[in-house]
């Protein structure tokens, strides 16, 4: 999902929708592709307007794209959505140029002038200035006329050349949009309605707890890959001890497996007619597999946790992603191959310790040079202009997120 920043009718800025507060600047390399204009074909363009939309690779660009990184001796891409996500970060906008990404506009964000009364309105008008509006757009009446959308949208869902996972139900008067307003995390006049998850089977090899960064243990199905929409699924989650019983899945079993929201993967149900003989039901460890500690219930909760707290390696490894995250602290060049190196080789047990490290504790690490270092030093020094929110978030306190550290701030 891209924002298009328009001054005078030329491109001024492209930016992925990161957060939905700030994400990043990729103008270059929109510039490169064919169905965003450089210029909007009109005399009289507004002087400022954002347009939105959604970029997509279709299913018949995908297979050639993948043919011709085979023939080259590079690695296929698993799926068109990752594959359309990478494209437009690329550090070399001549390899985006190279990629077949198509832009959709569903709508638009500030504009310096009134576009049009209605949500059809509007998109009528980007059409008329060289944006592509999907095909499947119609204005629809009451919830039969949106029930039957959808219906015949399963239906023709496999034919169509690139891949959905829903619809976007919007009220058409743009004016009731003022007037319904919108949740914390949400628009009123919009919502959702999500296709069926594909669904396949395949073989619960064996049933691992984890453990989270909050403590919460959850068992996971490790599985026999298989292909879910497009996409080689090899773990998938069981949620909590409760719902492992409920569906009564054990390892040997096979299993239904979906991506929720075509991007989760989890298990839905047993096949307990292919159960194989001597099966065990599945019980949650009385110590964390991590660290040795304690594994306690709390009352009211269906959650199992770990009682190690931060002396747990995987809660400190937790609680650390947690804290650079972009929503958090955002302190880029800290991530998943980094964190735990610096873990393991002890140079940091605590957030504290992020802000201690200099260049010469990260010389030698793999992948660090003298440049990477310096950056990664002013990445986290930079992290200390932040606000009261988002260090609040970054602490991990539980039942604090995003919201209510706001609201607390």
């Amino acid at each position: 999902s891209i924002n298009l920043r328009y001054e005078n009718g030329h491109l001024a800025c492209a930016a992925t929708r990161g957060d939905g507060e700030v994400g990043e600047d990729i103008t270059v390399n929109a510039r490169t592709i064919r169905s965003i204009p450089l210029i909007l074909l009109t005399d009289a363009p507004p002087s400022r307007i954002e347009i939105r939309g959604e970029v997509v690779i279709r299913r018949r660009d995908f297979e050639q794209l993948n043919a011709e990184r085979l023939e080259r001796g590079e690695r296929a891409f698993a799926n068109p959505r990752n594959a359309a996500a990478g494209s437009l970060r690329q550090l070399d906008p001549r390899i985006t140029a190279k990629r077949p990404l198509t832009l959709f506009v569903f709508g638009i964000g500030a504009s310096s002038e009134a576009i049009a009364d209605t949500h059809l309105g509007v998109l009528e008008q980007l059409a008329d200035w060289g944006f592509r509006v999907n095909e499947r757009v119609e204005r629809l009446t009451g919830a039969a006329g949106l029930l039957d959308y959808h219906a015949r949208l399963i239906a023709e869902r496999d034919a169509l050349d690139y891949e959905i996972d829903g619809a976007v139900y919007k009220v058409n008067d743009r004016a009731t949009w003022r007037a319904l307003g919108a949740t914390a995390r949400a628009p009123r006049w919009a919502l959702a309605h999500k296709l069926p998850a594909r669904e396949a089977t395949t073989v619960v090899e064996q049933i691992i707890p984890s453990v989270g960064r909050t403590g919460v243990i959850t068992p996971v199905a490790a599985l026999e890959p298989v292909e879910v929409g497009g996409v080689t699924v090899t773990r998938a989650t069981l949620h909590n001890l409760d719902e492992v019983q409920r569906k009564d899945v054990r390892e040997g079993d096979t299993v239904m497996v979906r991506r929720a929201g075509d991007v989760i993967p989890e298990v839905v149900n047993a096949v307990t007619a292919k159960r194989p003989a001597g099966a065990e039901s599945w019980s949650m460890p009385s110590h964390c597999p991590i660290c040795g500690s304690d594994v306690v219930r709390i009352d009211d909760e269906a959650a199992h946790r770990c009682m190690g707290g931060l002396y747990c390696h995987a809660q400190r490894m937790g609680a650390l992603m947690h804290f650079v995250s972009r929503r958090a602290m955002d302190i880029d060049g800290l991530g998943e191959k980094l964190l735990p190196q610096l873990v393991d080789t002890e140079r940091v047990h605590t957030v504290v310790d992020l802000y201690h490290l200099r260049q010469t504790d990260l010389l030698g690490l793999e992948r660090m040079g003298q440049k990477s270092a310096d950056q990664l030093v002013a990445a986290i020094d930079a992290s200390r202009q932040t606000t009261l929110a988002r260090f609040l978030y970054a602490l991990g306190i539980s039942q604090v997120g995003e919201v209510t550290a706001r609201t607390l701030a």
